[in-house]
């Protein structure tokens, strides 16, 4: 063999194998981890996403809003209904670059900054993937028609029909019905998983009044489509469905017509009125002035129009039948003189002699009547009323004293809660020794009581317990809850009687000839209202003062500003021999319950009473 033949370098070549091996092997490892990191990113990291998108391709659940219950006056005339409306909205998940298709969306329909807002809001709260957010409302035609043209360049974007809340009357219901709004981000942090499901179909809740207070039967069950769609989000066909089941009807007590005539006689003042049937503690009428029209709230008010009202010094948001506390001045004196009465404190012969003021033993200071000259020398508990005098009622509030006052006045729903079905209700004042001394850390003083007995004070009362109070007497003593809603879904609401007042038959007709006085007597301070009228009315006047007036001055309208005068009230109940309907007026800073307030209640008393007769 030659010397020259070549032997194969084993060692090198297995130095060479095993380094390729090696590379080999870690470019497997390497496209291994590549794959695991993937695939983690698509079976974990990303699975809710890829699921949905992958469910969006083949089936997709979506949600059918129910139809809201509608709500009718007693006569079945539409309060609150549904209207159909075209609703501009993008699902977010499926547009590439939202900010360049709101700027598109800009220049083929009107997109208001308050509306971007509220869009980016609900595009933050807490939704389904791909649930479409609502960006404008209320789409015109033509507005529909651009959009349609330029569909090919909006991928996401969606107009549908939806049905809206629409308020027929406006203000005159806002504060009563009240309105629905858009779920806000407090109200859905606060849903239950139920809730949450229950609203996946709409985007409105109730929000005041009756809209809230019966929301659960107002809203309905949700329904459900699946359906099977393509890549772009767009139904190919619908595989199963299940329909929403509508909302309760509500029947209310209120009368449209009545609560139009108690708008029209408050006229341009600021007050309220209330009008109760008698017979059930229904409520006929319920106005609050001035007032605002619901129908801006329903797809989103705007900050301007908020502005205005907000910050208007009249507060046409504010709800005064029901949250106002206003002293009720003189219109309690029927109660405080059937508590004097009933404890046998006075008779209804017992007299006083009114010089015009009253004055506590040892006390230097002087409680003046309402009338400089007092009302004479015999002043008996039917005068007192009818006239109101002052001075007979620190009499008698300084000899009952305020534990029989407190505890008789309640019996009437004075310092609690009616219990209306509206929420956000006031409970008034109606003050007592415990109270005082829990308030204030402090004894109760006899001037106190002396206070109280004529109304002002401490005393505090709502319209709304103003007319409760005018209904219990007026019924001779039964107290029902007040209603607004008469039924729900067809299902008569019936009559709830709280109490009965513990008086003597006798004691109450002493009352209320007292007060049929106060319209119907030569000297009563309502005679007024009864010229011209073909029945009889039993009533009580009141002035209730805004601000003190130091001892020995006189009241001074011109001195004082408009905002500062006395309030103006009126209670009252017709037809005297089987009363039917009881109202409560008050006219802020009217300063005259005769003047200002019993006249509304007369223009209430005939819209019910002659018509009914007609």
């Amino acid at each position: 063999m030659s010397e020259a033949r070549q032997f194969k370098d084993h060692h090198r070549e297995a130095r060479l194998f095993f380094s390729r091996a090696l590379f080999a092997g870690v470019v497997i490892v390497l496209l291994t981890a590549l794959l695991v990191v993937r695939f983690y990113s698509l079976q974990v990291t990303h699975h809710e996403d890829y699921v949905t998108q992958s469910d969006r391709n083949r089936v997709h659940v979506l949600p059918i809003a129910p139809t809201r219950g509608l709500i009718y006056d007693r006569d079945g005339e539409l309060l609150a209904e549904n209207r159909a409306s075209y609703t501009l909205s993008v699902v977010h998940e499926r547009v590439e670059d939202l900010g360049h298709t709101l700027e598109l969306l800009s220049d083929l329909v009107t997109i208001t900054p308050n509306d971007i807002e509220k869009f980016n809001d609900q595009l933050r709260q807490r939704r389904r993937p791909f649930d479409a957010v609502p960006l404008r409302y209320n789409l015109t035609e033509d507005e529909i028609a651009r959009l349609a043209v330029n569909e090919f360049r909006l991928d996401g974007v969606e107009v549908h029909a939806q049905l809206v809340r629409y308020y027929p009357h406006g203000e005159m219901f806002a504060h009563t019905i009240g309105y629905v709004g858009r779920i806000n981000e407090r109200e859905l942090a606060g849903f239950t998983e139920e809730e949450y499901q229950q609203y996946s179909g709409t985007h409105s809740i109730g929000k005041i009044g009756l809209e809230k207070a019966y929301e659960t039967q107002l809203l309905g069950e949700v329904g459900y489509q699946n359906v099977e769609t393509n890549a772009r989000g767009r139904v190919l066909r619908v595989l199963e469905s299940g329909d929403p089941k509508p909302g309760k009807d509500l029947v209310l007590h209120l009368d449209t017509e009545l609560q139009r005539e108690a708008f029209a006689a408050l006229e341009d003042n600021r007050g309220a009125v209330v009008a109760v049937d008698v017979k059930t503690g229904g409520i006929l009428a319920a106005a609050s002035a001035p007032s605002f029209d619901a129908n801006l709230f329903v797809t989103g008010i705007s900050f301007k129009d908020y502005r205005a009202l907000n910050q208007s010094a009249d507060l046409p948001l504010f709800n005064r039948f029901l949250q106002g506390q206003y002293p009720p001045g003189s219109t309690i004196k029927p109660v405080v003189g059937m508590a004097g009465l009933h404890f046998g404190v006075v008779t209804p012969e017992d007299t006083i002699y009114d010089p015009g003021y009253y004055r506590l033993k040892n006390d230097s200071r002087f409680y003046r009547d309402w009338k400089r000259q007092g009302h004479g020398t015999k002043v008996d508990l039917k005068q007192a009323i009818a006239e109101s005098c002052d001075t007979y009622f620190y009499d008698l509030g300084h000899r009952m004293g305020i534990d029989d006052m407190h505890s008789f006045g309640y019996q009437f729903g004075l310092g609690e809660k009616t219990g209306i079905d509206v929420p956000n209700e006031r409970r008034g004042l109606w003050p007592s020794r415990d109270w005082k001394r829990g308030a204030r850390g402090l004894p109760w003083f006899p001037g106190d009581s002396l206070n109280v007995a004529i109304g002002q004070g401490d005393v505090l009362a709502t319209p709304m317990q103003l007319g409760v109070m005018v209904a219990t007497l007026a019924s001779r003593g039964k107290h029902y809850r007040p209603q607004m809603v008469a039924s729900v879904g067809g299902e008569p609401r019936p009559p709830e009687l709280l109490g009965e007042v513990s008086v003597s038959e006798e004691h109450m007709n002493v009352i209320i000839e007292a007060m049929e006085e106060v319209v119907h007597g030569v000297h009563g301070t309502a005679q007024r209202i009864r010229r011209g009228a073909p029945y009889r009315m039993a009533g009580k006047t009141g002035t209730a003062q805004v601000v003190a007036i130091a001892q020995g001055e006189k009241y001074d309208s011109e001195a004082l500003s408009e905002r500062n005068r006395d309030h103006a009230l009126f209670v009252g109940f017709a037809p005297l021999e089987d009363p039917q309907i009881a109202v409560a007026v008050l006219v802020e800073n009217a300063e005259s319950g005769s003047g200002a307030a019993a006249p509304v209640a007369r223009r209430v008393f005939d819209a019910w009473l002659l018509r009914e007769t007609e």
